[in-house]
């Protein structure tokens, strides 16, 4: 048998990139990959608020992906790295949402442009209550490690908020107590909201949720100067 060297791959990052590339049933393995990871992704967003991290299993999760365990571990570490990705997932999504929101909002005003980013973020974190659970109920207390992956998505909270504050009012605008105290507050209190209306029962409309959030960043900007059309 002839080989031609140049057309098989010799290092085993070409490996990887000729086993990436790969058709099966006309799909790549790339994108299968991708599905894959989004199936476990939305079964465990499904155990997890039905029966609680704490109380659910790999192969729960499996079972509810209709995939097997070998594929679990293709992808994910253990079920914590599971976690944790849906974790960041769900709020890297509402950040997605807000900026996209705020860049569709045709008003100037101040206090319209903060209940959009409001409503943006409610609609996405709280219009499906299991990713609110997850969020805001099941990260809490899971481990050390999982402690200090929120202090760490709390700073890029933070930093989000003064980029969308800044936006809506401009950079000149600082709010009381300096960005880094007024960012704390804010999350702090959105956080410790959206967690009640999680546990509530029964469940308060997520207008609800939009209106209390809404007045609290109306609070931090509420001295920056209006727009002349205002």
């Amino acid at each position: 048998m002839r080989f031609v060297c140049g057309a098989m791959p010799h290092t085993l990052a070409d490996v990887a990139i000729a086993e990436t590339d790969r058709n099966y049933g006309g799909r790549s393995v790339a994108a299968r990959k991708a599905e894959r990871r989004s199936l476990f992704l939305n079964a465990a967003l499904s155990v997890f608020a039905d029966q609680g991290y704490a109380g659910s299993s790999v192969a729960d999760i499996c079972a509810s992906a209709s995939l097997a365990r070998r594929q679990f571990y293709d992808e994910f570490g253990s079920r914590e790295d599971l976690l944790l990705a849906l974790y960041d997932q769900i709020q890297l999504d509402a950040r997605i949402a807000m900026v996209d929101a705020l860049d569709a909002e045709p008003s100037v005003n101040l206090r319209d442009k903060a209940a959009t980013a409001m409503a943006a973020f409610v609609e996405s974190v709280g219009s499906d209550p299991r990713r609110a659970h997850v969020a805001f109920i099941d990260v809490v207390g899971v481990s050390p490690r999982v402690e200090k992956h929120r202090v760490d998505q709390r700073s890029v909270w933070a930093t989000f908020f003064e980029s969308i504050i800044k936006g809506i009012v401009g950079e000149d605008y600082e709010p009381p107590g300096g960005y880094r105290w007024a960012s704390t507050a804010f999350i702090g209190a959105l956080t410790a909201l959206v967690h009640q209306w999680s546990t509530a029962e029964p469940r308060p409309p997520v207008s609800v949720l939009v209106d209390l959030m809404t007045v609290l960043l109306n609070a931090l900007i509420d001295d920056a100067p209006l727009h002349a059309d205002e």
